[in-house]
């Protein structure tokens, strides 16, 4: 088993990729960092470095390791926070892993509420498509995701926040079908179509048509940079409302007739062990929500 001591080493080195400059972040000498970085190698039976005269350079296998050294280390210094973490003053770190939706703003409002309670607790938000958030999920990462759903996976529990986003169509201005006030479902099968890269990723139950029926010319995996490709008449881009600005640009958006939509969902990995700081507020979450879909 490899020692977090020897992995931090690898970081340095990783990082400043030169073995004198590594040694001296770590105030240790050059001769015993090249020794450690050597038996490294050894233990694990893998090359990680190419070494030049003035530099090094990480193998295919160097930056593998790289990446989960890196992971490693942060579950550790998330570990050892929550660890630290008592009950009477809450603190410690809280990580949610977002997708692209307006429901974002129900989940900000509860963390302001959530912030003001336990000022010491610090939150993280990371961006991403469905992928990428159950990614980290995963890998303990996130505590947990806010996605549409439901996720096709059983490895995973979901809270209905009982919210939905509604999808349209994000076009030129100038174009004929901004004439509508919206789009008929089966117009989409006649136009150059920029989608999600998960409305076909088999995670999701975003796929009402399927993925030959529409000719796909571009996709995104945040809607951002889409919206360029929309302006400059690429195609055509399938989005949810009220992600994207119209104002000053070239671009509106019209609703899909009849209406697609999907759930809201905030989602865990099964068995979750969560941190003082993640529990008590998913705990707060599933209130808010218990409460919500009983008035609905």
């Amino acid at each position: 088993m490899i020692e977090t001591r020897l992995l931090h080493y690898f970081l340095a080195v990783a990082r400043e990729l030169n073995i004198t400059k590594a040694a001296q972040t770590l105030f240790i000498s050059q001769s015993t960092l090249s020794r450690q970085m050597m038996d490294l190698e050894s233990q694990l039976g893998k090359q990680l470095f190419i070494r030049g005269k003035r530099s090094i350079e990480l193998t295919e296998d160097g930056v593998f390791l790289r990446n989960r050294a890196q992971e490693i280390m942060k579950l550790l210094e998330n570990t050892e926070t929550a660890l630290h973490t008592d009950a009477e003053h809450l603190s410690g770190d809280i990580f949610i892993g977002c997708g692209e939706t307006v429901g974002m703003d129900m989940i900000a409002g509860l963390l302001a509420g959530f912030h003001r309670d336990y000022p010491d607790v610090k939150l993280h938000t990371y961006s991403g498509d469905a992928d990428a958030i159950m990614d980290r999920i995963d890998k303990g990462l996130s505590d947990m995701g806010l996605l549409l759903g439901p996720v096709r996976q059983e490895k995973y529990d979901y809270l209905n926040l009982h919210q939905k986003d509604v999808y349209g169509l994000l076009m030129p201005k100038d174009c004929v079908l901004a004439g509508q006030n919206t789009i008929n479902i089966d117009q989409l099968k006649t136009l150059p179509m920029i989608l999600a890269d998960q409305t076909f990723s088999g995670h999701q139950d975003l796929d009402w048509f399927g993925e030959d029926a529409l000719n796909v010319v571009a996709t995104y995996n945040l809607i951002y940079n889409a919206t360029y490709l929309v302006e400059h008449g690429i195609g055509y881009a399938l989005c949810l409302d009220r992600l994207v600005n119209t104002m000053g640009r070239n671009l509106v958006f019209r609703p899909i007739s009849p209406e697609l939509s999907v759930g809201l969902y905030m989602v865990t990995k099964k068995y979750q062990t969560f941190s003082p700081a993640a529990k008590v507020f998913y705990e707060r979450l599933k209130a808010f929500t218990t409460a919500v879909g009983s008035e609905t």
